[in-house]
């Protein structure tokens, strides 16, 4: 469902209510682009926070220049490369990421399909960021070519190489990693 009324807000209408419609309809996807980019759910729990407070404070601002999503995607990506950035984590806090385990297992191919997708993911989480957000908003989000650019303030070009290069570079991962699971 895309939000089409937040191109028409004024300071008249119910932000509390457009808040919420926002975090309901998109509260998942903010919360995991942010969790791929900053790979630890404690950090992306408090950047959702303050992704949803910054579009709070400018739904006034949101134009319709772009879907509701790619906006909240845009803000989470600042927000995480804010995060990033900060001084107190690139010199105090280790970078590991908890990986949450499944209670409940179900038959077992769909157990074998959920760890090699699990595998596949984790790779992606080895990729430098650039790369793994162009991933991650293709395969994941579904993003085209020149919503990614537009995200990411590239040329459709450079979005289009990047994204290339990633699943290049993931490919050859994934290959490397087969190769020495079949020597062992």
């Amino acid at each position: 469902m895309e939000l089409n009324y937040l191109k028409y807000i004024s300071d008249g209408l119910d932000r509390d209510t457009a808040l919420v419609d926002l975090m309901n309809e998109y509260g998942d996807d903010v919360w995991n682009f942010a969790f791929f980019l900053v790979r630890r759910s404690d950090v992306a729990d408090d950047l959702c926070q303050e992704v949803f407070l910054a579009a709070y404070d400018k739904l006034h601002a949101y134009r319709g220049e772009s879907s509701v999503k790619s906006w909240l995607l845009a803000i989470t990506r600042n927000k995480s490369y804010k995060h990033l950035k900060s001084a107190f984590i690139s010199k105090v806090t280790l970078m590991d990421y908890i990986l949450t385990k499944d209670t409940a297992k179900s038959a077992e191919a769909e157990a074998f399909d959920r760890l090699e997708t699990r595998h596949i993911w984790n790779t992606v989480m080895e990729l430098p960021v650039k790369f793994r957000e162009v991933i991650v908003l293709d395969a994941y989000y579904q993003l085209t070519v020149q919503e990614t650019a537009v995200m990411l303030g590239v040329p459709e070009g450079t979005a289009k190489s990047r994204l290339h290069r990633a699943r290049k570079k993931l490919s050859s991962l994934l290959a490397v990693e087969q190769e020495g699971e079949g020597q062992s």
